[in-house]
C-alpha cells in the first residue's frame, strides 16, 4: 500500500496541476471514475493482459469511464497505461482530493456516531467543528453502534472520541492504574 502510495502522488500532483487551469471538481469527479473503473476486477485482467496494446487499454479505460473525459484526462489516462501506473489510479485519486481539499481549506472529517443522525443535527456538528478548526469541514457519517452512544470524529491525526465506549476505555485504564 505504500508503495503504491509512493507511486502515485507524482501522478496526483501533475494532475493537480493541469486542474489547476480548469477545474478541481471536474478532475475529482474524473478520477473517480477513472479509479472505480481501474479498481474493478475485469478491468484487472484486461491491464493484466498481455494481447492488449497500450492504445486499446486506453481506449477500454476511456470508454468504460465516460466519454465526457476531457483530451486531457484521457492524455493522462495514456501517460498511466504507458508506464503501467493504472493499478494505482485508487491512490492518485484520493491523493488528489487531498491536495484539492488543502488548496480549498477543506478538511475532510470522518464521523462515527452510536445511532443515526438527522440533518440538522450533522449541520450543527460540522458549524461546530468549523469554528473549532477554522476552516471548512466536510463530514463522512457513519453509523457505529459498537460506540454505545455519543460520537468518535477523526479529522486529519485528531481524533475526538465523545463516545461512550471511550468513556468506559478512559474508565478501565485510570481503575487499573
Amino acid at each position: 500500500m505504500a508503495e503504491n502510495v509512493t507511486l502515485a502522488r507524482p501522478y496526483a500532483e501533475a494532475a493537480f496541476q493541469l486542474a489547476k487551469g480548469s477545474s478541481l471538481a471536474i478532475w475529482s469527479s474524473a478520477l473517480g471514475s477513472m479509479a472505480a473503473v481501474a479498481g474493478t476486477a475485469e478491468m484487472q485482467e484486461c491491464v493484466d493482459n498481455p494481447k492488449l496494446q497500450p492504445d486499446q487499454l486506453t481506449q477500454l479505460i476511456v470508454g468504460v469511464a465516460g466519454n465526457d473525459l476531457s483530451v486531457e484526462q484521457q492524455n493522462f489516462v495514456r501517460v498511466l497505461v504507458d508506464n503501467d501506473r493504472i493499478n494505482v489510479l485508487p491512490e492518485i485519486a484520493q491523493i488528489f482530493d487531498e491536495l484539492k481539499n488543502t488548496h480549498e481549506g477543506v478538511r475532510d472529517a470522518n464521523v462515527e456516531s452510536a445511532f443515526s443522525m438527522d440533518d440538522t443535527a450533522i449541520k450543527s456538528l460540522v458549524a461546530d467543528l468549523e469554528r473549532k478548526f477554522q476552516c471548512k469541514i466536510k463530514a463522512t457519517v457513519k453509523v457505529v453502534p459498537e460506540l454505545i452512544g455519543g460520537v468518535r470524529i477523526a479529522i486529519g491525526d485528531e481524533v475526538i472520541d465523545a463516545s461512550v465506549r471511550g468513556k468506559l476505555a478512559a474508565m478501565a485504564t485510570a481503575l487499573k492504574n
